[in-house]
């Protein structure tokens, strides 16, 4: 019988070729309540995974960013069915499918897959993180010269003044670049860069990246270095910890 694990994959997987359909297609969008846009491959691909996931256990828990809670038991799925929606409303193939599955409040796996770059994240609680079916761990790096740092949010991060310092204080890096959303998380944990920096995020954000972050060794946690950040996040290799948390004091 497969595990979990390889079930929420193969959903994962069958969701993509939605997500793969839509951003082949023209698309069209809405303005949610708080003016972020949803698309109909969004639903599509939430609806798809609730369901699937429904079938073998009827009961289960699920929020979703585009449905919200349902259900009331200790076991939950997280769903974003697109993280980054602007970019597949741009055709920027940087977007993902994020799924997460928590019991009695622990997190038990994460998976993170951008189906137009054919990659997919995975980690479940206390065996490691995945890389496309392979181990991957963070960079060992620890000097900041030999560092490559991504902001996402930049209007956010200018608008909370939070831009200028960042930026100067962390500008001795290799380089610092704006890769957004779960694809910078992604490249920190597969051990790409060393740093995503992401000033606004929502529960269904970070809920699988949260366990892959902390399984391939890394830290992820808020601008205060406080772990399970609720509404901002970083991703870091240990040995620029400090250096950058030190660049929001």
């Amino acid at each position: 019988m497969p595990s979990r694990i390889d079930k929420a994959l193969e959903i994962v997987r069958q969701a993509g070729e939605i997500a793969r359909e839509g951003f082949a297609r023209p698309k069209r969008f809405e303005r949610k309540a708080d003016q972020s846009p949803v698309t109909e491959t969004d639903r599509a691909i939430e609806a798809f995974i609730v369901a699937e996931l429904r079938k073998d256990d009827p009961g289960v828990s699920v929020l979703g960013e585009e449905t919200g809670t349902t259900g009331t038991t200790d076991r939950r799925w997280v769903i974003d069915p697109i993280d980054g929606t602007k970019s597949f409303l741009a055709g920027v193939p940087l977007y993902a499918t994020l799924l997460s599955y928590e019991e009695g409040g622990e997190t038990q796996l994460g998976i993170c897959a951008m189906p137009s770059l054919n990659e997919v994240v995975w980690a479940e609680r206390g065996k490691g993180a995945f890389w496309n079916g392979e181990p991957c761990q963070v960079s060992k790096a620890t000097r900041l010269e030999d560092s490559v740092i991504s902001v996402g949010g930049l209007q956010s991060m200018h608008k909370h003044h939070r831009l200028d310092p960042v930026v100067r204080e962390l500008s001795g890096a290799l380089a610092i670049r704006g890769w957004s959303d779960a694809y910078g998380h992604a490249l920190v944990a597969t051990g790409r860069i060393e740093a995503m920096i992401d000033p606004i995020v929502s529960p269904w954000d970070i809920h699988a990246l949260d366990l892959i972050l902390r399984e391939a060794g890394g830290d992820f946690c808020d601008f205060k270095g406080n772990p399970h950040p609720k509404d901002q996040a970083l991703s870091i290799v240990p040995g620029l910890r400090d250096v950058v948390l030190g660049a929001f004091r």
